[in-house]
């Protein structure tokens, strides 16, 4: 049984449609990475799988429960937490503050958890005090990261994660993703970043123009022409 299975999705922004027949699946355990050029969809399915959109026709089932539709807050309820593409810290409140406010789900683990976080990520924990608006761009999708496995997800969601940031810090948060994951938390990530995209994920999907049109495993994908060309909307 698939932890997540998208069936036949189609989705629309009012008249315009942009996702076509889109069909994928996440199995527990795994990092899967949904490929693409900027635009072609992905963080349309993203917001799909947690209910910030509805699809006009298709199904997404979570754990063989359909939750198409669902609300925000029940997905995270059932254990899928979302990272947004441009990370929505709460930019006035502490680096501490923030990863509190992710743990509303379980706040008796609160402090077990934010030593987790710091382990993962300890930059955080150098500026617990600081407020999230001026630490860099590196540390501020750290900390959207942590904040989301505050909740202890059993499905990460992962929107451009890499986006904008100096490769040193793209590399070592790639290699989070891999410890996030070797620590049992299932990810699915959506990326431009093909290659390092490729590099922590078992499986992958590319997305062209809302429609997904090649799928393998990841060292199937690493390399292959096809891949490169629909990244690159050739």
């Amino acid at each position: 049984m698939a932890l997540l299975d998208v069936d036949h999705v189609d989705v629309a922004y009012g008249d315009v449609q942009v996702i076509w027949d889109v069909s994928f699946s996440v199995e527990t355990g795994e990092t899967v990475a949904l490929l693409g050029a900027n635009g072609a969809g992905k963080t349309t399915i993203l917001k799909t799988i947690c209910g910030a959109l509805t699809p006009i026709d298709g199904t997404v089932s979570y754990r063989d429960e359909d939750i198409t539709g669902i609300a925000p807050e029940d997905a995270v309820e059932r254990g899928i937490a979302h990272v947004p593409e441009g990370r929505e810290i709460f930019t006035d409140s502490t680096v501490e503050r923030n990863l509190e406010l992710g743990g509303f789900t379980n706040r008796e683990r609160i402090d077990e958890n934010l030593r987790r976080m710091y382990d993962l990520f300890p930059r955080l924990e150098e500026r617990a005090g600081q407020r999230a608006g001026t630490l860099s761009g590196g540390e501020q999708q750290m900390l959207a990261i942590a904040r989301a496995l505050m909740c202890e997800p059993d499905l990460l969601l992962l929107d451009e994660a890499s986006l904008g940031l100096a490769p040193v810090i793209v590399d070592d948060l790639f290699d989070a993703i891999r410890r996030i994951n070797d620590g049992g938390t299932t990810v699915f990530l959506v990326e431009q970043d093909i290659h390092n995209a490729l590099r922590v994920a078992d499986r992958g999907y590319v997305l062209e123009s809302g429609r997904v049109t090649i799928s393998g495993s990841a060292a199937e994908l690493e390399g292959n022409e096809a891949v490169e060309a629909s990244y690159l909307g050739a």
